[in-house]
């Protein structure tokens, strides 16, 4: 009889077993959670860049000459007029800057200094002079150039793309810029012949916008277009040879305008 009990209590501990092993086989199994997926942070313009730039400069300024004589006011109503526009030349050079990003928003400033080719000549035929002959004239040479140009600009911008990417800009401040005029009036019926040139530095102010590109988080690329106005110069020039020993007391004022616009592209590196 015991040996039978004992049979009995294994095969119910057998069916016990083999329910349990089936519920747990229904039971859902425990996994390792899935590995964690690394999203990069959104790019930043806050920090300091450096970088290149090159394009074209296109002056609106013009050159005026203008006769003055106390004794001999004939030459006072010789008109020469202005002198033409349309200078145009290369501009390139380098800048920095440091940017600071809060939310959409990026605050700046940046300096750059830049060489131009930048120059204009014109040369223009005046009025009949007949102190002698009916067939005199005067010819009036006249020439300007920009031979360096730099600026520093705060710079108001905001994201345009939601990775941060494209920035959009507008920019002004302090311009400034050396460069040099000459201007000459001869008339070969006589020999007679006035001449002046002057070099300075001239200092104003520039505004325009742009759009910068970041191509990785340490490069970026731009395009932007500034306005400058350098202001008016004046320039004397002086009688020479005969025309010295004729008209003593004459002379030609000339006025040059440095002003103009500037389309280039640029090439940063941010730190």
């Amino acid at each position: 009889m015991t040996k039978r009990w004992m049979m009995g209590a294994a095969a119910a501990a057998l069916t016990i077993a083999t329910a349990v092993a089936a519920q747990a086989a229904d039971l859902p199994t425990r996994k390792a959670p899935p590995a964690p997926v690394y999203v990069p942070p959104p790019f930043s313009w806050t920090g300091f860049y450096v970088g290149v730039n090159a394009g074209g400069i296109w002056g609106t300024g013009n050159t005026t000459t203008t006769f003055y004589n106390a004794g001999f006011p004939v030459l006072s109503n010789v008109n020469y007029g202005a002198l033409g526009t349309g200078a145009s030349g290369f501009i390139g050079g380098g800048q920095a800057g440091y940017n600071f990003q809060s939310g959409a928003a990026v605050f700046g400033l940046e300096t750059d200094f830049d060489g131009t080719s930048m120059s204009k000549s014109k040369s223009r035929i005046g009025n009949t002079f007949a102190y002698n002959s009916a067939n005199d004239y005067f010819t009036t040479n006249a020439s300007t150039r920009l031979n360096w140009l730099g600026t520093t600009r705060a710079r108001v911008g905001f994201v345009a793309t939601p990775d941060n990417r494209l920035m959009l800009y507008g920019t002004g401040g302090l311009a400034y810029g050396g460069g040099n005029g000459n201007a000459s009036v001869y008339d070969a019926g006589n020999g007679w012949g006035w001449a002046g040139s002057k070099s300075n530095t001239r200092i104003g102010w520039t505004i325009g916008a742009g759009a910068e590109y970041a191509i990785t988080n340490n490069v970026t690329v731009k395009g932007e277009y500034l306005y400058y106005n350098l202001g008016t110069t004046n320039q004397v020039g002086v009688a020479t040879g005969a025309a010295l020993a004729a008209f003593p007391t004459s002379y030609l004022a000339s006025k040059v305008t440095y002003e103009g616009s500037i389309f280039r592209a640029g090439l940063n590196y941010k730190f």
